[in-house]
This record gives C-alpha cells, sequence and structure tokens, in this order.
C-alpha cells in the first residue's frame, strides 16, 4: 500500500521564509500562538484545523490541494506565482462558497435590508438561508433582471456627498477581478471590522485598495481573507434634503468652470 505523502509542515515554513518572517511575527500576523506554529511546522500537530488551512492558504494564496501535496521547496519563483496565479479565482470568492438567497412565492429572489441592527450578526449568518430568510424583503423597481440584490445603510461620513444614513441598493459580486478600478461597492469585513462603503480597486497581488469619496479619508488595503462580500453600487436613496452649495463652493466651481476653458482655448490654439 502506497503512503500518502503530506508536504504541509515542511511548506508552510518555507513559505514563512520565503517572506522573511520570525515564527513569531509570523504567528502574530496570523492570529495564532508561536508554539502552534511550531508544532505545525515539525509536524507535531499531525491534523491541522480546516480554519488553519483556510488562514495559511489565503495569506500564501496557494491552494490547500498544492500545500498539502506538492513539495514546494522543489519549486522556483516563477512555478510558484504561476501557483498563485492559478488560485487567484478562489482568492476573489468566486468559488469561495454558494450564496444564500431567498425567493417568492413565483420563485423570483428577493431583495434583502440589512438594519444597522443586524450588521453583527450578518457578518456570522450572512450564509445561512434561516438568518437571510429572517431579514426584511423589499420589492424594488427598475433593477437589471439578472442579479442578486441587497439594500444596506450607510454610517458614518467617508462617503460624502452620499449623506450618513442613506440605505444603498447594491448587487452582489460573485467575481471580485470583473471589478473595474474604483468601483464604489459595500464591501463586508471579517470580525470587528464594520460594513464599509468604499471605492473598490482590486491589485494585481489579490489584495483590495479601498478609497472613499471623502478625501479626509485615507485609503487603505485590505487581504482577500479579511473579505467576505463585495456588493457593487447601483443606486441610493436619502430623506436628506441636499443643503444649498456654500460660496467656497460656488467659488471653487467657477475655478473649475474656468480652468476647463483655458483647457479649450489651448487646445484650440
Amino acid at each position: 500500500m502506497e503512503v500518502l505523502k503530506i508536504f504541509f509542515y515542511s511548506n508552510l515554513r518555507f513559505l514563512r521564509e520565503r517572506k522573511r518572517f520570525s515564527q513569531e511575527d509570523f504567528a502574530a500576523l496570523m492570529g495564532i500562538k508561536r508554539t502552534k506554529l511550531h508544532a505545525l511546522e515539525s509536524g507535531q500537530t499531525k491534523n491541522p484545523t480546516a480554519e488553519d488551512l483556510l488562514k495559511f492558504s489565503d495569506h500564501f494564496k496557494i491552494s490547500i490541494d498544492a500545500l498539502m501535496r506538492m513539495d514546494l521547496t522543489l519549486l522556483n519563483e516563477s512555478e510558484i506565482r504561476t501557483l498563485q496565479a492559478a488560485n487567484k479565482t478562489y482568492l476573489t470568492g468566486s468559488q469561495l462558497r454558494v450564496l444564500a438567497i431567498t425567493v417568492d412565492k413565483h420563485n423570483k429572489e428577493n431583495a434583502e435590508y440589512v438594519p444597522i441592527k443586524a450588521k453583527a450578526g450578518y457578518r456570522s449568518g450572512y450564509n445561512n438561508p434561516e438568518f437571510i430568510a429572517s431579514l426584511p424583503k423589499l420589492s424594488l423597481p427598475n433593477l437589471p433582471k439578472h442579479g442578486t440584490y441587497r439594500m444596506f445603510p450607510t454610517t458614518g461620513d467617508s462617503m460624502l456627498p452620499i449623506p450618513e444614513g442613506s440605505d444603498v441598493i447594491a448587487q452582489y459580486v460573485q467575481d471580485w477581478n470583473s471589478l473595474k478600478p474604483e468601483t464604489p461597492s459595500i464591501v463586508i469585513l471579517k470580525g470587528e471590522q464594520d460594513f464599509v462603503f468604499k471605492l473598490v480597486t482590486v491589485q494585481e497581488d489579490g489584495t483590495l485598495l479601498l478609497k472613499s469619496l471623502n478625501k479626509a479619508y485615507e485609503p487603505y488595503t485590505v487581504d482577500s481573507h479579511e473579505v467576505l462580500e463585495v456588493w457593487k453600487y447601483l443606486k441610493h436613496q436619502t430623506g436628506t434634503i441636499p443643503e444649498p452649495e456654500t460660496d467656497m463652493q460656488e467659488i471653487k466651481a467657477m475655478l473649475q468652470d474656468l480652468k476647463n476653458e483655458l483647457k479649450i482655448k489651448n487646445r484650440n490654439g
């Protein structure tokens, strides 16, 4: 009987050292104890948990199957990058899970509303059909026929001029690579992090660059394993009446118009 050889332990150490992490620093980054990482790398822990396997796979951007079955120490840098590229669809969420949905009596998908009080529960129940079924249902006109839609309330001022408290109607994104740079989207993040409404750009390394419309907030990057879902902005509704323009806003608009006129004159020579 052929013995099944598992390379996970040596691969884990190889990939950590390839990124020049000490055991202590890498354990802290992954949210585990250094003694646990040492036990995994030395093969003392024979059965790593599914959660740990997913963590390492997401971080190194290499499939669990490759982590377990291939001796990565025999590969050169080009071959490792090829493995990571082949794993890209996994990292974008397109094969991560099946979306939980509900349908009406005519077998048509509902559009659910995720109220603020349900936010914490949504992060743990987003793929639980019973939880999704408990959310309020909406009938929204003029939405594209093909797609899954939800409505999310916004909080904070990071997306001004869209007012705080607006309700954003968004479409589920199956493959994050399909997003054009700076696509307005609701991003559902793991753990204690909140839902965020940002301009999303998927970068070459698989991370997501999140940018606010409000320039007072700095852009930041999140790893793909920190993201549960991405919902592309379609429209929003608000009960806030826009405030009249201030004198400063009027001056800025006049200066912009003047700059545009000068550009046209310069082009026309």
